[in-house]
């Protein structure tokens, strides 16, 4: 009689055939989630043109200028929203898209100031810390992803994160983007275009933030010296919001 193998060894086999599964075709995750197939299931690796292994050598983040952010304009916003099939889903009006544009007023003074908020990819994530089944984790490179394969919807990364910048998938999902899958029932958030920085490219709302001549984001590696995010940070500097928790995040912004 062959011996039965482990709990960690049977949820290894689980998650191997869910991620073989998933790249030849449509797949069930859970009652009512359905998922179209991507390159890379899981997201735990890379999918660079180059092949290379996701690592530590990049750490990517994003530079806001709230000052250059202007009032009213939602360029970055609709990007997002386009680049990850949410329009047209019909969402709550009470749910976190990808990134949102908030206002921010100094009391004292009545100073206000508009930013695009999303998720900010802490080193230290408080998502993937509470995440009881491994989904909410964070890449070698810095990005902050969530396992639509095996996230069962528990909802307490939406709980533990400080910026409230996931949402949970009321809404039934079709014509979704083979590289920004979806699922009813999981949770998502800003995934900094993953995709797309696998391939070379930049997050969606950088590009039309550029297109729109604002000029208020600059994505990059931060482990570079000589990216333009990181001369930026060094010429002018740039805040974590609520740098109390110590999260190290990958987003930053200037003029707050």
């Amino acid at each position: 009689m062959k011996d039965s193998k482990t709990t960690e060894e049977m949820n290894h086999s689980r998650r191997e055939f869910l991620s073989k599964t998933a790249v030849a075709g449509t797949i069930t995750i859970a009652p009512g989630v359905l998922l179209h197939s991507t390159a890379q299931a899981s997201g735990n690796t890379s999918t660079k043109a180059s092949d290379e292994e996701v690592s530590n050598k990049n750490r990517w983040g994003m530079l806001i200028d709230t000052a250059k952010c202007a009032d009213g304009c939602t360029g970055c916003v609709d990007a997002c929203n386009e680049e990850n099939g949410l329009v047209g889903h019909d969402r709550p009006a009470t749910d976190t898209q990808y990134i949102r544009k908030v206002t921010l007023k100094e009391k004292s003074t009545g100073h206000e100031l508009s930013l695009p908020l999303m998720c900010q990819h802490c080193e230290t994530a408080p998502c993937a810390d509470v995440c009881p089944t491994g989904a909410s984790f964070v890449r070698a490179d810095g990005i902050a992803l969530v396992d639509k394969h095996i996230c069962i919807g528990c909802r307490y990364c939406m709980m533990a994160c400080p910026y409230k910048a996931r949402s949970f998938v009321h809404e039934n999902v079709e014509n979704q983007k083979l590289t920004a899958p979806r699922g009813k029932g999981t949770v998502e958030a800003c995934t900094m275009c993953v995709t797309r920085v696998d391939n070379g490219g930049i997050p969606a709302c950088v590009e039309a933030c550029t297109a729109e001549d604002h000029n208020a984001m600059i994505f990059g590696d931060l482990n570079n010296p000589n990216s333009d995010i990181s001369v930026a940070l060094k010429e002018h500097g740039g805040k974590q919001l609520r740098p109390d928790l110590k999260l190290n995040t990958g987003v930053r912004y200037q003029g707050l």
